[in-house]
């Protein structure tokens, strides 16, 4: 574990503002080529290339989940189908593949706040069940629990028998008045939930420096109670990360307030992610089957932007398909370079 590491960096970023600088392109970041298309491998561009990539050119990614009308997957449109938007001008689409196969990293973040104590026995199943049906070769997860601290309960590992070691080990420590015991490095504030500093911490400290897909999957009823960092720091750092959040949102009427759906909610549209509520058992377990269906169905849709100004500014990135009546999940934009 690393907690403290984690209490560290968040007493550090307490005392300063979240750094500007972001690469486009975690793929650029790293200097690795695109992946490799599945189809439509006519009439498209070839993805760049760690020796051709300057400043002035690096690709950002998009990437799209289509559902029908019917909320059924669309897995069959092709480059043609779709249109790319960056602060309302048409981009050129230079890349596109039907995408299942790319490494993913996943931060699996739990909330073990007491308003989780009803359910949190089916939340390790269900979460354990997960990391096991959507670990392929070469993904990657971490595990954090949260509630007046941040916990560190598996660092990066491709091993889903290590993760659901780590998925056990969360547990319950504060009481229903938001109180800590001797758990944690970071005193507690008068609350029992630090959400956003979870979030925070997993994109920040956590994702910020890994490739290709990532996503954050947070088992909460979304309802903060003693961050340092607030909502939008949260969700700027998962912008700045390319990071996509879900949320199940877990909620027991009788241990919270009630606002959380509207925080989930800004989280996931802000990122390009869902929120899925779960009142039992059963659909808790669905909302994961739905998690890792839609990681396994995306397209990728890379463009190089026609605006090269290194100004640190945040562009909206918009996506649309030429089919009728589709529902579109994709990040709604990200942070250029400063330098």
């Amino acid at each position: 574990m690393r907690r403290t590491k984690l209490a560290a960096s968040l007493l550090t970023v307490a005392l300063a503002a979240i750094p500007a600088a972001l690469v486009l392109s975690a793929r650029a970041t790293h200097g690795q080529d695109a992946p490799n298309a599945q189809d439509d491998q006519t009439n498209q561009e070839p993805p760049q290339t760690s020796s051709t990539l300057t400043v002035e050119s690096r690709l950002v990614d998009v990437f799209a989940t289509v559902r029908d009308k019917h909320n059924a997957i669309l897995d069959n449109l092709t480059k043609d189908d779709f249109k790319v938007y960056e602060d309302g001008v048409p981009q050129k689409i230079t890349y596109f593949a039907k995408e299942s196969d790319m490494p993913i990293t996943l931060a699996i973040l739990m909330d073990t706040s007491y308003s989780m104590n009803n359910i949190l026995g089916a939340e390790k199943a269900a979460a354990s069940d997960f990391v096991h049906e959507i670990m392929r070769k070469k993904d990657e997860a971490v595990v954090i629990s949260f509630d007046t601290d941040e916990d560190l309960l598996a660092d990066f590992t491709e091993d889903p028998a290590v993760l659901t070691r780590a998925i056990n080990r969360a547990q319950i420590n504060v009481d229903a008045s938001g109180i800590g015991g001797t758990v944690g490095t970071i005193p507690s504030q008068g609350g029992g939930t630090n959400l956003y500093d979870a979030v925070y911490l997993a994109c920040h400290d956590e994702l910020q420096d890994e490739a290709g897909r990532k996503a954050v999957i947070i088992l909460s009823d979304a309802e903060d109670t003693g961050s340092k960092m607030s909502l939008d720091e949260a969700i700027e750092a998962a912008q700045r990360t390319d990071a996509v959040i879900h949320v199940i949102l877990i909620s027991d009427p009788s241990a919270t307030e009630g606002y959380g759906y509207g925080v989930a909610l800004q989280m996931a549209r802000e990122t390009g992610g869902r929120v899925i509520p779960v009142h039992n058992d059963k659909t808790l377990n669905k909302a994961f089957d739905e998690i890792s269906e839609e990681l396994r169905s995306q397209y990728v849709l890379g463009y190089t932007p026609s605006n090269t100004a290194h100004d640190g500014t945040f562009r909206k990135i918009k996506v649309e398909t030429t089919e009728p009546d589709t529902k579109i999940l994709s990040r709604r934009g990200y942070y250029a370079p400063n330098s």
